[in-house]
């Protein structure tokens, strides 16, 4: 069944049955690969996208219901790699291995979306993704410095 999805403001027909994962119609069929497989169980938010700006774990939703919403994905952020998050992400060299980064930087958008001055537990509490590495002390510092980025 083909339908329509808004992907990084762009239109995008796809031919996958209506429960596909999102994630890998985002990734086999759009060939956008930024958005990353982790566990394929939404534990991990190596997946993770904005959907409406809300930050979801792409593996978890069926591609019919993302019809009639914006999608962002890593690579729709920004086009030149100046996102106030992205900026202060190489500010601080957060990735190390990097795998967990894509899913990590939409949900600090995501975050600073809701709370444009997070306080160290509220960072806490809402950045769930994994990153294996242990850059959680340097996510915490990017996301502060994002903040002061934004204005």
């Amino acid at each position: 069944m083909a339908f329509n999805l808004l992907v990084n403001n762009l239109q995008y027909s796809v031919d996958v049955e209506p429960e596909t994962p999102l994630l890998w119609v985002l990734r086999d069929s759009i060939g956008l690969t930024g958005t990353k497989y982790g566990c394929g169980i939404g534990q991990c938010g190596a997946c993770t996208v904005l959907i409406d700006g809300v930050a979801v774990r792409s593996c978890q939703r069926q591609a019919e219901r993302a019809i009639g919403a914006r999608i962002t994905t890593i690579e729709g952020l920004s086009a030149d790699g100046t996102h106030p998050v992205q900026l202060a992400w190489k500010e601080f060299d957060v990735p190390q291995c990097g795998y967990c980064q894509s899913g990590q930087i939409l949900a600090a958008v995501a975050l600073l979306s809701k709370r444009p001055k997070p306080t160290d537990a509220e960072i806490d509490a809402q950045m769930t993704n994994a990153c294996r590495c242990g850059t959680y002390h340097r996510i915490r510092q990017a996301i502060h410095r994002a903040a002061t980025l934004r204005g």
